[in-house]
């Protein structure tokens, strides 16, 4: 009986383990977009890694490309221009040694055409701007101990079916298709 209960503790840990990795590679986006960190980005998507931004924006394929993507000049420019990442904590489907993950994200930027305001203790500034709020849905797999990008979709939160599929689906996933999850 304790071979059993020792068996579950070692489950448990590592699914702790597995979901505070996600936590990490999730949340690790935001700085390495924000800094170009190519070197970053090359490191955590698969070699044949998907980078899909819906069907109103370019996206990439592969890890050489999906790195490359953020060191455009336009991405460089938007950076120079205040450019933040927001995410939001992300919902991990663990699947051994898959995982679908689903978060939000905001991308924030400095607003250089509002009006300069003082907030006391804190300065003056001109604000920020809200420029768009996605979803993501990121394919991971575990590879060598180390949790890496497959594929990653992200759709502007536009109220469109695809969008609202995609957060509708990923609630179905982790708790209709895992019966344990749901009690």
């Amino acid at each position: 009986m304790q071979t059993q209960a020792f068996t579950d503790l070692e489950g448990r840990l590592r699914t702790v383990e597995d979901k505070l990795a996600i936590y990490e590679l999730i949340a690790s986006h935001p700085p390495s977009a924000d800094t170009g960190h190519a070197d970053y980005t090359l490191s955590v998507y698969q070699e044949d890694g998907v980078f899909d931004r819906g069907p109103t924006l370019d996206g990439a394929h592969g890890a050489k490309e999906i790195a490359a993507f953020i060191q455009r000049p336009e991405h460089e420019a938007a950076i120079r221009g205040g450019l933040a990442h927001f995410t939001g904590l992300p919902l991990i489907d663990l699947r051994a040694d898959q995982a679908i993950v689903t978060s939000y994200l905001m991308i924030v930027h400095l607003d250089h055409q509002g009006l300069e305001r003082d907030l006391p203790n804190h300065g003056t500034s001109t604000g920020y701007r809200i420029h768009r709020a996605v979803v993501n849905r990121w394919q991971l797999v575990r590879r060598d101990n180390r949790w890496t990008i497959v594929r990653r979709t992200l759709l502007p939160v536009n109220g469109s079916d695809i969008q609202r599929e995609l957060l509708r689906g990923a609630l179905d996933e982790l708790y209709f298709s895992h019966p344990e999850k749901s009690q």
